[in-house]
């Protein structure tokens, strides 16, 4: 039996999760706040989560403060895998990426597709729709719309312009199948409308040094492991361009023994994802769960994996 901690990605977001963050979290907070040149601390209010980078940030900085804080108290997880911006906690919880070198590269990230689309373009959730039937909607709407997500069975997210988008959503609609909800995304993250924006992260990963991880990284673009900091760097560089199989991701950690599945904060949008893949093993979310009770869930698990 193994254990898996899940990060999440953009649209997870809340206004004062920094300010909730776990006890010991004030020098990662400082050390950010060096590295990006602003107070990290106030990057979590409604207005400055508008601003991709403020949330990319936001979302690196709470998964890494809450895999720390449960890390040293109970034991690691065998597994780290996140879903687009959450896979830079996952490399930094993994070993891999030094934390100084995440906060300059999330901050770079989040301006670069910020930058690309500042306005008029998103991501769409589309549920009760399998894949052929959402890239038909594509076909017949046409336009700057692509799969980017491919969630679960019956959650696959678009990304593209506001108008190709809502044309998709109508056309499901007037179809009467499945149901549409805007994200909490202003960029069209993992189609080709960012490749641009990637070559030029990738050109400011190559100054930086990778190590290979100590805990198993599952990348959310291959959905397989990755050991070779070179493949990493390529991984963590391109894939706010690549499409995202989360599923497929939850099932090869499944098939590898994961029976626990650890949600860092914020919110649970991945445990409810996580469910119908792990219904023989333990879904949870780390926000709304006890420290005794997830102490106890891992160390039971590394009981049962001797």
């Amino acid at each position: 039996m193994s254990s898996l901690f899940a990060f999440p990605g953009q649209g997870a977001q809340q206004a004062g999760m920094l300010q909730c963050l776990p006890q010991g979290s004030a020098q990662l907070l400082e050390e950010a706040s060096d590295v990006v040149g602003q107070q990290a601390s106030a990057l979590d209010s409604q207005q400055a989560l508008q601003s991709t980078r403020a949330v990319q940030l936001c979302l690196l900085l709470s998964g890494v403060a809450w895999a720390r804080w449960l890390m040293q108290r109970s034991p690691a997880p065998d597994y780290v895998a996140g879903l687009s911006i959450g896979a830079y906690p996952a490399a930094v919880m993994a070993g891999a990426l030094g934390f100084a070198d995440a906060v300059r590269l999330v901050a770079l990230r989040g301006e670069l597709m910020q930058r690309a689309w500042p306005q008029g373009y998103g991501m769409t959730a589309l549920s009760g729709l399998d894949l052929a039937s959402v890239e038909r909607l594509l076909g017949e709407v046409g336009g700057e719309v692509y799969v980017a997500n491919l969630n679960s069975d019956n959650q696959i997210v678009i990304a593209g312009s506001d108008a190709a988008m809502a044309a998709v959503a109508a056309r499901a609609r007037s179809l009467g199948r499945g149901v549409a909800r805007r994200l909490a995304v202003s960029v069209p993250s993992h189609c080709p409308l960012l490749d641009g924006p990637a070559a030029e992260l990738a050109s400011a990963f190559a100054t930086v040094e990778l190590q290979r991880p100590s805990i198993t990284y599952l990348s959310g673009s291959s959905a397989r492991p990755i050991f070779d900091p070179q493949r990493l760097r390529d991984d963590l560089a391109g894939n706010m361009a690549r499409v995202v199989d989360w599923r497929a991701t939850l099932r090869n950690a499944y098939e590898r023994g994961v029976r626990l599945h650890l949600e860092m904060p914020p919110g649970s949008v991945l445990s409810g994802l996580a469910r119908p893949v792990f219904e023989q093993g333990r879904v949870v979310a780390v926000e709304s769960t006890r420290w005794d009770s997830l102490d106890a869930l891992l160390r039971q698990e590394v009981a049962q994996s001797r």
